[in-house]
């Protein structure tokens, strides 16, 4: 049988799950390629993977889908690593540049924007950014870029804490999918070897290649800011999120 083909991001959040599938020794007959988000999905949307962590963002290119693990990338709490960094209140923000490497952060601060924060910046790519923010801007950044900026500006809004202020509900950003069946057989050992990567998270740290911050500080980002478990809640707050973007985009 030819391996299966996984996707997955390379952030400080997947090293966990990496750490599993590389190092439990309960997966086989498997490719691991490491990825932006963005780049996640489009793989396998063009069949260049059989399975993928997906931003939330993406699932509705994917109809449909089956979710492989009960495990995500997730927060019920402020989670330091999808920030908005502004140099004015949220009321007086006029444009925000966003960081396309992520379909969900950009769809999840327009949709705070819209719905919660009533404002209507205009909307730019991070690339045409050039120097430092001017006045009454903002920009999105996500992953590991993120950690030690948040006291570099006057204002900082992380994105899953105020779509947990908001909406009473903790968000997921992405989630293990599959757009065919896969055999059983592989499926548990790929739930086991997750699962195991999980709780020995605070030994994944040791797959980080030249961290931004300190053992300490990553091993308490992994074990209290990311939530992995995809409980009710969270699936509560996604069929949320899914909702409100599909209301936008209709």
């Amino acid at each position: 049988m030819n391996p299966i083909r996984i996707t997955a991001v390379c952030y400080y959040n997947t090293l966990p799950f990496i750490y599993g599938i590389r190092h439990s020794g309960k997966l086989s007959g498997y490719e691991l390629s490491l990825d932006v988000p963005s780049q996640c999905a489009h793989k396998l949307l063009s069949d260049e993977a059989d399975i993928g962590l997906i931003p939330v963002g993406a699932l509705p290119q994917f109809d449909p889908y089956h979710l492989v693990s009960d495990l995500c990338i997730g927060a019920d709490k402020d989670v330091k690593s999808v920030l908005l960094l502004a140099t004015s209140e949220l009321s007086q923000i006029k444009t925000i540049y966003l960081d396309t490497d992520s379909l969900t952060s950009v769809n999840l601060v327009r949709i705070l924007a819209e719905r919660y924060w009533k404002i209507n910046p205009e909307w730019k790519s991070l690339a045409l950014l050039n120097g430092p923010l001017s006045a009454y801007e903002g920009k999105v950044l996500i992953g590991d870029k993120t950690f030690g900026l948040s006291k570099q500006y006057p204002y900082c809004f992380d994105l899953a804490g105020e779509w947990i202020k908001h909406t009473g509900l903790p968000f997921v950003f992405a989630v293990w999918i599959s757009r065919k069946p896969l055999p059983d057989s592989f499926l548990n050992e790929f739930k086991a070897a997750l699962s195991w990567g999980v709780n020995h998270r605070e030994n994944s740290i040791i797959m980080a290649q030249q961290p931004h911050i300190t053992e300490q500080e990553l091993i308490a980002y992994l074990t209290n800011d990311i939530s992995y478990p995809l409980d009710t809640q969270k699936q509560k707050g996604m069929e949320l999120f899914l909702d409100l973007l599909k209301q936008r985009k209709a």
